[in-house]
């Protein structure tokens, strides 16, 4: 191992004198404690490293002992319902003890081991070896690493090992024999390879109306949730955590308060799959970088955990990674650019900002692995613009390399609509390739009603103005029943309460039935003012306060009810049209 003494150190950064060669990307241990850092900068006998972890105490002469190898994790089984820090080392919550430097180590764990393969088979990167079972309940496959192939030499009968020891020997092209085990390391800030990079596949469905119908996201895809301090992206990526049609959630809190994280760390462990009625936590893994502690362990944060997604991406499943937030990983970003002397950006932060935004964002794809099966991974991240100012550069280079965009409006989170997600500024890209997949389940009329949704509130947002200086009275009909309409799909579709059992999660056949219902009165009261009808009159219909309720008083396995609601629809337009005349 080569070695280094320190010869000057600030915070997270410090500067060595080298008695050897090291490489940018090198992993290190610093001082007596181990701690782990990164070389970042080579500069003659000098080399420059951030530290991931406190930096309390140590001072010039200590000694940095590279590792060989570039910061890495070691991904394996074993890894879900776990909570890790930003280096994937697991994390012990404990209510008296606070996490010391240097005490967050990888560990092993003992798991029942039954090969797949056999003396002689030849391997590629990314063959499975077997399965992986623990206490009878995780049964994981077990893939060789991507950098790896060739020829079985030797193979472990099945039975009890930990997950760092020796399963497979391996002989090379090269001629040399490498041990395998059941877990491998892999360099986070490298995108691990796949066989083919496929087009946009089916919609991750969350269960909120207002993203599924009207912005919704492909598997594979890649959204941000921008919002100010209050409104509520915390909870929506709970939420979505929670519903999405996703095989495994990867949830990153990447410098947010320690309140806040604790929260989630305390809720997810209680929380029940509503798929499998088992603990959410079996597919999920929590990665806790909060904002007390170490800075640049927040910035690595970021590419640990879509490393890991990757990882499980690699074995044929679909996995929806959410970061909360990017902005507090940009500001990360800009402490540590500023300890390493360099000239700052836009807002001070560095000029590499769009870079390292794209490369992450990059990462989210749907593909075809390197076995041949099918696999995806999607990324939402949270943006944290400082006083709610989307012009600063995080959300604007953000927007750059994302296909939708989840805006969420302070004004509504004040008036307690959830999701309080803005209509007129958010929008998706994927929706046009989406549309097929939506009139597949049964309303091919799914288009033209979503556009006519957000066409009606863009008019709505216009009348508003207008009637706030001329008075709502004052405008013509049309207009009134433009605006009543609009208020009904406000109330009656985009809100939904998450303290409703029948409202937290809307499937995509209740949706669609609610979808055509609306557009339904849509078409009536269009008719009925035509015929003379008064737009107060249409407010009063009893069925009205039945279709803003219908997401709360109707469940997805009462898909029946929403026939005899549009009887009673039908019945009271016929009432109007009676009581004026109008055959």
């Amino acid at each position: 191992m080569n070695r280094a003494a320190i010869q000057w150190i600030s915070g997270p950064v410090l500067k060595a004198r080298v008695n050897g060669p090291f490489r940018v990307n090198e992993a290190v241990l610093v001082g007596d404690r181990g701690l782990l850092g990164e070389v970042v900068r080579l500069d003659g006998e000098e080399i420059t490293v951030q530290v991931y972890e406190d930096t309390t105490g140590l001072r010039p002469g200590d000694k940095v002992v590279g590792e060989g190898r570039p910061l890495a994790i070691r991904l394996g089984p074993g890894l879900l319902g776990g909570i890790y820090d930003g280096l994937l080392r697991p994390l012990t919550i404990s209510k008296d003890d606070f996490i010391q430097p240097g005490m967050a180590r990888e560990f092993s764990r003992t798991f029942q081991f039954q090969p797949s393969v056999a003396v002689g088979d030849p391997l590629t990167g990314g063959a499975i070896l077997g399965q992986a079972t623990l206490d009878g309940v995780i049964h994981h496959p077990i893939p060789l690493s991507p950098s790896l192939q060739g020829e079985v030499v030797t193979i472990v009968p099945a039975g009890s090992y930990q997950d760092d020891e020796t399963i497979l020997q391996l002989k090379t092209p090269a001629g040399q024999v490498v041990e395998v085990a059941m877990s491998h390391w892999w360099p986070v800030r490298t995108p691990r390879p796949v066989r083919e990079r496929l087009a946009i596949g089916p919609p991750l469905l969350t269960g909120q109306r207002v993203l599924d119908c009207l912005f919704p996201v492909a598997r594979g895809g890649k959204a941000m949730v921008p919002g100010g301090f209050g409104t509520g992206k915390t909870v929506l990526l709970e939420t979505v955590a929670k519903w999405c049609n996703a095989d495994v959630i990867i949830y990153v809190g990447c410098g947010e308060r320690g309140n806040e994280l604790s929260g989630v760390l305390e809720e997810f462990p209680q929380l029940e799959d509503p798929r499998s009625g088992r603990p959410l936590m079996e597919r999920t893994l929590v990665i806790a970088n909060t904002s007390n502690m170490p800075v640049a362990a927040r910035e690595a944060s970021i590419y640990t955990g879509v490393t890991v997604a990757e990882y499980f991406r690699d074995l044929g499943l679909n996995v929806a990674l959410m970061a909360d937030s990017t902005s507090r990983w940009a500001e990360a970003l800009r402490e540590v650019s500023g300890r390493l002397g360099e000239l700052p950006g836009e807002g001070g932060y560095p000029a590499y900002l769009s870079t390292r935004l794209a490369a992450f964002y990059e990462r989210a794809a749907r593909v075809r692995t390197l076995t041949g099966e099918g696999g995806s991974l999607t990324l939402i991240g949270a943006v944290s613009p400082p006083s709610s100012d989307f012009s600063e550069p995080v959300t604007i280079h953000t927007k750059r390399y994302v296909r939708n965009l989840w805006e969420l409006d302070r004004k509504r989170a004040q008036a307690r609509f959830y999701p309080a997600i803005e209509p007129l500024h958010s929008y998706s890209e994927d929706a046009v390739e989406l549309a097929t997949w939506w009139q597949k389940q049964g309303n091919p009329r799914w288009a033209e009603q979503r556009r006519k949704f957000l066409t009606l509130l863009e008019e709505q947002s216009r009348l508003e103005r207008m009637a706030r200086i001329l008075g709502k009275d004052t405008l013509p009909p049309r207009q009134q029943l433009t605006l009543l309409c609009a208020s009904l799909v406000n109330e009656g579709f985009l809100r939904q309460s998450a303290f409703a059992a029948k409202d937290r999660f809307c499937s995509p056949q209740k949706q669609n039935r609610m979808m055509v219902l609306l557009e339904r009165f849509l078409l009536l009261a269009d008719k009925a003012v035509e015929a003379g009808v008064t737009v107060e009159a249409i407010s009063e219909i009893p069925v009205l306060r039945r279709l803003q309720r219908m997401g709360e008083e109707i469940g997805d396995d009462e898909m029946e009810r929403f026939n005899d609601l549009e009887k009673e629809l039908e019945r009271a337009f016929a009432g109007l049209s009676s009581e004026r005349g109008t055959p």
